[in-house]
């Protein structure tokens, strides 16, 4: 259920405008956040990354269970996601600053990433509740 409520907030914050819009004094916490924006990201992409990798390395629960491991699959994908846009400044500056070709690849990936934010911060949301959904209700 956690990993539902990280993934909500996460699509929030990548979908700024979303939460602006019922909320107008949000913009007083997101303008609290941001500074601390590229170091979640940085943690979400890597914690979704590692999501993918445990779900393939856990692939025999497909036969067993799987709409949670097409859950867990798709939620680990949107968070790495979503954390590599949130956190490519961060990322950027750890990892790819050395090696210009793999920086050259980020910044191209970022691009194409860029103008879906909002519907990929939408997707976090929504895969974020189907995961407490789920966690609920499946397998409670």
């Amino acid at each position: 259920m956690i990993y539902g409520i990280t993934l909500i907030i996460l699509g929030l914050l990548a979908a700024p405008s979303l939460l602006l819009a019922k909320k107008p004094n949000a913009k007083e916490l997101l303008d609290k956040i941001t500074p601390y924006q590229g170091w979640i990201g940085l943690v979400f992409c890597f914690w979704g990354v590692w999501g993918i990798i445990q779900a393939v390395l856990n692939m025999g629960l497909l036969t067993t269970f799987p709409i949670w491991w097409i859950t867990w699959l798709a939620s680990s994908a949107v968070e790495a996601v979503l954390g590599f846009i949130l956190g490519y400044g961060m990322i950027n500056q750890f990892f790819l600053s050395k090696n210009e070709e793999a920086k050259q690849k980020g910044e191209k990936l970022l691009a194409k990433l860029a103008p879906i934010q909002g519907k990929l911060g939408l997707a976090g949301i929504a895969v974020g509740v189907w995961v407490i959904l789920a966690s609920l209700f499946f397998y409670a």
